[in-house]
């Protein structure tokens, strides 16, 4: 979702950019990945590594091995990463040790939870970054504050939107809700973080939420495999299977997580993506986390932290239900042209000046 709107903006100048793009494996299920790459109109990966999965350490520590050999093999210009996954940091480093310049899409998000891998993904990844590209106010305040240079910094907007905006016509037209029997008034869940996830209490308070919930309202949580996994090993998965309103499924491509989310009265998430979708969707979202790393969501969008106290998830929810959701507004530059405003930043500062 962020680097489609990109590699479209770098074919506007075919005599600038000769973009390389590289998929690290890090997110690997072959389905899911030739889905997005379709329903995105993602080229074919130029480069695919094939790390796969591990821990933080073996994943990061394989994504840096093969960026070294593919940057010394294939030197560049410039190296852009996109979010805070393993795979943002660990090529940032690579090609900081080989003194290649790095730009950062997403830069200055912070949640001040060093708890959270991805909040240590941001960190090192924005110290050692030479263009930061931020999606908010909060974000440029995040690396001025850490001391990074003013010259460095730039406010462009979300590219995660710039999907949203090229791709919700065509989302509108999937079949998923008809489908799923939808009709009428629904909720939409993902749950997938490792502090909801793997820790058994913790997993069980939100589900006995869920519970609640779904007396009230259908629910539809297509289950990260993950969470699939978490709620088997604990024995919830044969119990949840069973409450009649709702409705576990596989997980979704774009189109319909996006048709879902779009036609929702009440988005549950831990999401971050989903935070920003929402509030550009203009939909209820309340976030299952104690602390989020995009604060513009809830000062300005439609989005509500909740933590994972079954008493506030359900609580909230039937506010919402009763018509008290929060309304919001779509933050500056979330426009669907931050793609269009890196491209132009790189042609006016390229890299090898």
């Amino acid at each position: 979702m962020k680097m489609a709107p990109l590699m479209m903006e770098y074919r506007k100048y075919p005599d600038k950019f000769d973009p390389v793009l590289v998929h690290t494996g890090q997110h690997y299920d072959a389905n899911m990945s030739k889905l997005f790459f379709d329903q995105l109109h993602l080229p074919v990966p130029d480069v695919y590594l094939g790390v796969g999965s591990g821990s933080h350490a073996e994943q990061t520590g394989k994504v840096m091995v093969e960026m070294e050999k593919l940057l010394t093999a294939k030197p560049c210009d410039l190296v852009v990463v996109v979010g805070d996954v393993n795979s943002t940091m660990a090529a940032t480093i690579v090609a900081a040790k080989l003194c290649i310049p790095v730009a950062h899409v997403e830069a200055g998000l912070r949640s001040f939870d060093r708890a959270m891998p991805e909040e240590i993904n941001r960190l090192v990844t924005d110290a050692l970054t030479d263009y930061c590209f931020t999606t908010s106010a909060d974000a440029d305040e995040n690396l001025r504050r850490e001391g990074v240079p003013a010259e460095k910094i730039f406010f462009v907007g979300n590219v995660m939107i710039d999907t949203l905006q090229r791709l919700k016509g065509a989302a509108m037209e999937s079949p998923i809700r008809k489908q799923l029997g939808l009709d009428g008034r629904y909720g939409f869940i993902t749950l997938h973080r490792p502090s909801n996830v793997d820790v058994r209490e913790v997993l069980a308070e939100i589900l006995s939420a869920f519970d609640v919930v779904q007396k009230d309202l259908p629910l539809i949580f297509p289950v990260h495999p993950r969470t699939v996994a978490r709620m088997k090993s604990f024995g919830f998965w044969e119990e949840i299977s069973r409450w009649p309103n709702l409705k576990l499924v596989e997980p979704l491509g774009y189109l319909d997580s996006l048709c879902l989310m779009a036609n929702a009265t009440v988005v549950l998430t831990d999401s971050g993506g989903v935070q920003e979708e929402t509030t550009v969707l203009g939909v209820s979202c309340l976030t299952i986390r104690e602390n989020t790393e995009r604060p513009v969501t809830i000062s300005e969008g439609t989005n509500t932290l909740v933590g994972t106290s079954h008493m506030k998830i359900v609580g909230e929810t039937r506010k919402i239900l009763a018509g008290n959701g929060k309304s919001g507004r779509v933050p500056k530059y979330w426009d669907g042209h931050a793609a269009q405003r890196i491209v132009q930043c790189l042609l006016e500062h390229p890299p090898t000046e």
